[in-house]
């Protein structure tokens, strides 16, 4: 049997994310959330921490070269930045990188708009939560120290699975170590590979565009920004509506 997905395009209202306490659809069982990007704008930091190496060594980095490194699995950044002349073991080029990250989070969590938010509207409606991220715990957990306390029920980063994104194990693992069906879930996520763990994981998708254009794709949700989403959005999402807030204005 196969399951029908209602499309809506929808316009953003900028309303309150808790708004719509009288909804009709129930909210997803969890929502799994991606970090870098999606939560927080730190796609700069990295951008400029590779920028560092690479001109250390001698070489040149672009703004394109940083947006395709966005989702990437640490140990991939490394490999492509030592194919751009970073002499230096896969080992040391992540822990620079991350090193140069948790310093630029300790002054200052560049959240993004609308996600703290989201984040407590979603504590106080009793939905748990998921950090699903390819940085390491080295940088999840003040990540997860500066967040609303006890939002996130579950945190899974980069340095202990097996398959990095856009394989779904990092998203499986989340929703079970929350005890919830993927299936019953709502991901978001900001990059092409983070999307295609989220939805090869089951869980209903959302992409916000940041760095990156988010293209339309089956089953994939589509936001600009986490302040246009909001609760009922993520009902809507969980019980089987593709939603698409970033739809040109007839």
């Amino acid at each position: 049997m196969t399951t029908l997905e209602l499309t809506v395009t929808v316009r953003p209202t900028h309303g309150a994310a808790g708004e719509g306490a009288d909804r009709a659809l129930p909210l997803p069982e969890a929502v799994l959330w991606d970090m870098d990007g999606t939560l927080v704008n730190t796609e700069p930091y990295w951008m400029a921490a590779e920028t560092e190496l690479v001109e250390a060594h001698g070489g040149t980095w672009s703004h394109e070269q940083g947006l395709a490194m966005v989702g990437q699995p640490l140990e991939v950044s490394a490999r492509i930045l030592r194919d751009h002349g970073v002499d230096l073991p896969a080992e040391e080029i992540v822990d620079f990188l991350i090193g140069r990250v948790v310093d630029e989070v300790g002054r200052h969590v560049p959240w993004q708009p609308g996600a703290r938010e989201l984040l407590l509207a979603l504590a106080e409606a009793e939905v748990p939560c998921a950090l699903v991220t390819m940085s390491y715990r080295r940088l999840a957990d003040p990540f997860v120290a500066a967040a609303p306390p006890g939002v996130f029920r579950a945190v899974v980063v980069g340095d202990e699975v097996t398959h990095g994104k856009p394989h779904p194990e990092a998203y499986l693992t989340a929703a079970a170590q929350l005890g919830v069906d993927p299936t019953r879930c709502v991901a978001v996520e900001d990059s092409p590979s983070g999307i295609g763990s989220a939805l090869a994981s089951g869980a209903r998708t959302i992409g916000v565009e940041v760095m990156l254009p988010i293209a339309p794709a089956p089953g994939l949700s589509r936001v600009g920004s986490l302040a246009d989403l909001t609760l009922d959005d993520l009902a809507r999402v969980a019980g089987g509506d593709v939603l698409d807030l970033m739809a040109p204005t007839a």
